[in-house]
């Protein structure tokens, strides 16, 4: 990608996904993604209707009244977005490739971070890091991790989650969120144990890339498919009934692997289609876990 035509790109998903952060996520992202605690900040007089609990009984003892104990949420908070950048990424049939859908989402999930204070970083795998960019804040930093997301060339075009997800486990001390965008074009079930861990350290949140034409192939003749991780190549006659019914048994066996390995590890799934709009998955899940903090 040119650089002319990356400035014009980066500035139109900032522009569209600033406006969605102000509009719709910003409340929503605050009130899901808590920060690491409470934190001391004041001592004042009571007032009706405060918390019995929070009084200060060694200030009434000195000072004859009654005063309380103010805390305030120590926000701050560090995100992650561990990215998927193998050549799977570079296939799409409507509206867009994989890849651009992972720079729009990744850039909601910034802007809604920045916009609340907290530190984002990136971390671009295939199967070997391929760049590691440390967490900051502000809006520079932002449009940078947009322009990798939307230029960077992988050296290798497989896919390595372990090797992924031992590096978050090794950079991020502090307990984190985490993003982890891909199409788990890979053995997930192999990773499940690690995934399971490394949840229980940090917040982690698994945003699942597709495109139609993964999960359903119309009859159109004999078709040449690439495998785009392998480069493997083979002939299929997509008018035969016995192969659709096997390309669609696949898709379900395989869809159904990763619901299984991310319900055990705990882990929500964010479902995104390159032809559907993915504002709504994005909906969906800040919906759903609004309500769990609710129900506590």
């Amino acid at each position: 990608m040119l650089n002319t035509d990356l400035m014009k790109k980066t500035r139109q998903i900032e522009i569209h996904t600033r406006h969605l952060v102000t509009d719709s996520f910003a409340g929503k992202y605050h009130s899901i993604f808590k920060g690491r605690g409470m934190t001391f900040d004041e001592v004042r007089q009571y007032q009706p209707g405060d918390e019995i609990r929070t009084i200060d009984w060694n200030v009434i003892a000195r000072m004859g009244d009654a005063y309380v104990k103010r805390y305030v949420e120590e926000r701050e908070l560090t995100v992650m977005l561990a990215v998927d950048a193998s050549a799977s990424g570079e296939f799409g049939t409507v509206n867009r490739f994989k890849r651009e859908l992972a720079a729009e989402f990744a850039a909601v999930l910034d802007f809604a971070a920045t916009n609340n204070n907290d530190r984002v970083g990136l971390l671009i795998f295939s199967d070997e890091i391929e760049l590691l960019i440390p967490p900051r804040k502000g809006r520079k930093h932002v449009l940078r991790i947009i322009r990798e997301l939307l230029a960077y060339e992988p050296g290798d075009k497989g896919t390595d989650l372990k090797v992924a997800l031992d590096t978050v486990s090794r950079i991020l001390k502090r307990r984190s969120i985490v993003f982890l965008v891909s199409d788990f074009m890979t053995e997930i079930e192999a990773h499940s144990t690690l995934l399971n861990r490394l949840n229980r350290q940090h917040d982690i949140v698994a945003i699942d890339l597709h495109d139609p034409m993964e999960r359903t192939i119309a009859g159109s003749g004999l078709l040449l498919l690439e495998d785009a991780e392998t480069g493997n190549l083979v002939w299929v006659d997509s008018h035969d009934k016995t192969w659709q019914s096997h390309f669609k048994q696949d898709a379900e066996q395989f869809e159904q692997t990763k619901k299984t390995v991310f319900n055990r590890a705990g882990i929500d799934r964010i479902f995104v289609n390159t032809a559907d709009d993915y504002l709504n998955a994005l909906s969906l899940f800040f919906r759903k876990r609004v309500q769990r903090v609710r129900r506590g």
